[in-house]
């Protein structure tokens, strides 16, 4: 009935995605490779998942 009140989960996921990508960023250039990569991974096991959901939908 009221679903235009409920969080778009796809959106938060977006956002949480891209900071991600700006944390690695951050990351490589201050040299800290490992966490540049552990956080570029994180970001790209969320990707598959927003995907996931946008072909559901």
């Amino acid at each position: 009935m009221f679903s235009f009140l409920k969080p778009n989960p796809i959106k938060k996921m977006k956002k949480d995605y891209f900071s991600l990508l700006e944390k690695a960023m951050h990351a490589q250039r201050s040299g800290d490779i490992k966490t540049y990569s552990m956080l570029t991974a994180d970001a790209e096991a969320l990707w598959l998942k927003i995907e996931a959901l946008e072909n559901k939908n």
